[in-house]
């Protein structure tokens, strides 16, 4: 099995995480982390959370030297390193596909052509990819793979999906890892081709690689400064500063929210199981919630069950309504996520309980707004 692991974005969010379960196994980890300003702050020290176990390289995945240093000794990859952000990526559109579908270009030319030792590359994908989630007609039960809903239609508020042909109300159903893929926005674009790219150089040169397709992650460590990073985090950032977490649509959109530490234990399942080789897995649950639940269940926790959501019946371009995951495929393998949503909830805000927040969400809001892809 491998011995020393280097984590690229390994001082980030869900980067930070796997880092700590690696060492906690006996691995040797490199962390090679550019420390993202938008992510950290403006610093010059990786973040104190970062396990001192590890060995840190500050460095670009874009800078190939760097990089090129960074993997040698090591004999496996998880590259978790990319820009986030569904709304900032649709005016950032060189920057996150620079940062994204270039510095995967970069890792893979090394891996090709460098004498580097990596035996196994993981790359962090994401349910974005799949545009809507999976459907069934009422009518006779077929699964449906609906793409975006009319503007006309989102303009008369109505946000639910319908089938193209018929015009029936269609049932979200869990969406498998066969659902064509079909990117509504740059950063899904950027991270299937991160996908992609790994998949088709790991495939032609015989080096294992695994897409592991996240879903909506929260957990601990993650920006509460981000307005553009996952709901959860910035539903928090608005209820610590006592405003109203802000919901565009209904806030009845469902998603499948899964924990950061089911998220590191999957991917360590998949790094050491040679039978996920060169194939992409969702880590989900597999259980729908709503945006609405997800805000509400955050503000009690908190002691303010008096912020209720404002829902601005708004829609931002390029938006899904809903998608949540089929977990059978990683189960099949031997691995099933296993923190309730409540209990990860519950740790989420025992822990930002002594974090700063600012609340930068009404700017972004503003942003998107002057940009025209709020619309509605």
């Amino acid at each position: 099995m491998f011995k020393r692991v280097l984590v690229t974005g390994g001082a980030g969010f869900i980067g930070s995480h796997m880092v700590d379960l690696l060492l906690e196994k006996g691995y040797e980890v490199r962390v090679f982390d550019n420390l993202e300003p938008q992510v950290h702050g403006n610093v010059s020290e990786p973040p104190a959370y970062l396990n001192r176990g590890a060995e840190f390289i500050q460095g670009d995945v874009l800078d190939r030297d760097a990089l090129l240093s960074a993997m040698k000794g090591c004999d496996a990859v998880i590259h978790d390193a990319a820009m986030v952000g569904v709304g900032q990526s649709q005016y950032q559109i060189y920057r996150y596909t620079h940062v994204n579908t270039s510095g995967t270009a970069n890792l893979l030319d090394i891996l090709v052509n460098d004498k580097t030792g990596v035996e196994r590359l993981l790359v962090a994908s994401s349910m974005s990819i799949y545009g809507e989630g999976a459907y069934l007609r009422p009518s006779d039960g077929q699964m449906i793979f609906p793409v975006l809903r009319p503007e006309e239609q989102m303009q008369r508020h109505d946000f639910e999906m319908r089938d193209p042909e018929t015009g029936e109300g269609l049932e979200p159903a869990p969406t498998p890892e066969s659902k064509p893929l079909y990117c509504t926005s740059v950063y899904a674009l950027s991270k299937k081709d991160q996908e992609e790219y790994t998949l088709i150089v790991g495939r032609s040169h015989n080096i294992p690689t695994v897409a592991c397709r996240y879903f909506n992650v929260y957990g601990t460590r993650q920006s509460l400064s981000n307005p553009y990073t996952g709901a959860a985090a910035i539903f928090l950032s608005r209820i610590k500063n006592d405003n109203a977490p802000l919901l565009y649509e209904d806030g009845k959109q469902m998603r499948d929210f899964i924990s950061v530490r089911d998220i590191v234990e999957a991917k360590l399942f998949l790094l050491e199981n040679p039978k996920a080789n060169n194939e992409p897995y969702n880590i989900c649950t597999g259980t729908p919630t709503s945006i609405t639940d997800i805000a509400e269940t955050l503000a009690a926790l908190n002691g303010k069950p008096q912020l209720k959501p404002e829902v601005v019946h708004k829609f931002r371009t390029g938006d899904i309504r809903h998608c949540y995951g089929d977990p059978s495929r990683l189960a099949a393998l031997g691995w099933t996520s296993r923190i309730k949503l409540e209990d990860g909830m519950r740790q989420l805000v025992e822990w930002s309980a002594e974090q700063e927040a600012v609340d930068q969400v009404e700017q972004a809001h503003n942003e998107l707004i002057n940009r025209g892809l709020i619309r509605g």
